[in-house]
């Protein structure tokens, strides 16, 4: 393998119990790799010991880096935080909790060394529940539908990103931000490796189905205007439908001069009219409100402490309006 420098970015929220098996499981991997190489620890507002675990590394691992937030910002603006502090020729993504296996770095590399851009670990769901399966199926060909990048089961962070990857992602300025759809987006040569499904080492999963549930309403307003469409598309189909049944009513008045269910029909009407209304409104809020959003031109992220410095690269600077100043950084 060519000597190259690799940059590690894990967020850790209340990660405390596994970063320590994380970063071992680092170092027996890369001590069988001749490359240089760095972790970036981001800590997202912790409120357990992760970090002042991740000082105490620091202070003894030269490899260890973090970057600590001043309260949760969410994973979105920890992965970016990682991206820009992350000085290596390739980026791997991967979680804390040892669910992404530091045992695969050595095949991503190998893809690294081919020559792709984005060498992505996608897992196999073997052991899940057919339930889970089946949403998570559900979840991808429902979103798929509606974006303009395409998102595959099993296919999530865990990547290794080459530099020109890594600045293309820095260079797109959006406040609301959705890794899996950017990495998707920005395209460049890929290649897919398969791993099996791992339980996590410690603690729970922080998060919730609600979480979940947001992160996919995200993806889907992030990348297209598809469902502004299906709202136009649903109002002249209500409409068409409407001046059917009109012409159905009219004519059965004509024909067989019935009297017309008015209290029935007019309910009827008001309640699905009303309802269909009320969708339609909360679509174009959700797009408006993200355009509010985008004009206050808050920082993504607020850094607390830090011992990594922001990559000086000239694609990571045209983010500096959108990320944390550096001088916030200790």
């Amino acid at each position: 393998m060519n000597k190259i420098m690799v940059s590690v970015i894990i967020p850790a929220y209340n990660e405390g119990e596994n970063i320590e098996l994380v970063h071992e499981a680092l170092q027996k991997e890369f001590a069988g790799l001749s490359c240089d190489w760095e972790v970036v620890f981001v800590d997202d507002g912790s409120m357990d010991d992760t970090l002042m675990t991740i000082r105490a590394l620091a202070a003894t691992f030269p490899e260890v880096k973090y970057v600590a937030f001043s309260r949760n910002f969410g994973k979105e603006a920890a992965l970016l935080a990682g991206l820009q502090h992350a000085g290596g020729d390739a980026v791997i993504i991967m979680d804390a909790d040892l669910q992404h296996p530091p045992a695969l770095i050595p095949e991503l590399l190998e893809g690294y060394q081919e020559g792709y851009q984005q060498i992505i670990a996608k897992r196999n769901r073997n052991g899940e529940s057919k339930h889970r399966s089946f949403l998570s199926s559900l979840y991808y060909k429902a979103v798929n539908s509606l974006i303009e990048v395409k998102l595959c089961d099993g296919e999530g962070d865990f990547r290794l990103l080459g530099r020109q990857a890594v600045d293309a992602i820095l260079s797109l300025s959006e406040g609301n931000r959705f890794s899996k759809g950017l990495f998707s987006w920005i395209g460049f040569d890929q290649k897919t490796i398969h791993y099996d499904n791992v339980e996590r080492q410690n603690g729970d999963s922080q998060w919730s189905m609600k979480q979940l549930l947001e992160y996919g309403i995200e993806g889907i307003l992030s990348f297209n205007q598809r469902p502004l469409r299906l709202v136009m598309y649903t109002g002249l189909i209500v409409m068409a439908l409407s001046l059917l049944y009109i012409g159905i009513m009219f004519g059965m008045i004509l024909a067989r001069g019935i009297d017309v269910p008015g209290y029935f029909t007019t309910i009827s009407s008001i309640l699905f009219l009303g309802g269909v209304q009320l969708v339609s409104l909360g679509v174009i809020g959700e797009y408006v409100g993200r355009i509010y959003m985008e004009t206050k031109k808050r920082p993504h992220y607020l850094v607390k402490e830090s011992n990594a410095k922001r990559d000086n690269r000239e694609q990571s600077e045209s983010t500096a309006k959108t990320s944390t100043p550096e001088k916030m950084e200790q």
